[in-house]
């Protein structure tokens, strides 16, 4: 079976709301569950690709700090 993880996740989050897509993010973290954390990945390179260089520095600054 050949399973596109990417276009199955966009597909299940398209069209959501702002509060949907953050009960999704909310959701997936506080279960803790392994399984989540692929969909977690995709949802960060959506905004990652759609991001401004500043942004992504933004990011990029708030993980070091985060993870120091």
């Amino acid at each position: 079976m050949n399973l596109n993880l990417r276009k199955a996740v966009i597909h299940n989050v398209s069209g959501n709301s702002q509060d949907q897509l953050e009960d999704t993010i909310v959701d997936a973290i506080q279960s803790g569950e392994e399984k989540m954390l692929p969909g977690l990945g995709v949802l960060f390179e959506v905004i990652w690709n759609n991001s401004s260089e500043d942004e992504k520095k933004e990011m990029l600054q708030t993980l070091e700090s985060s993870l120091k």
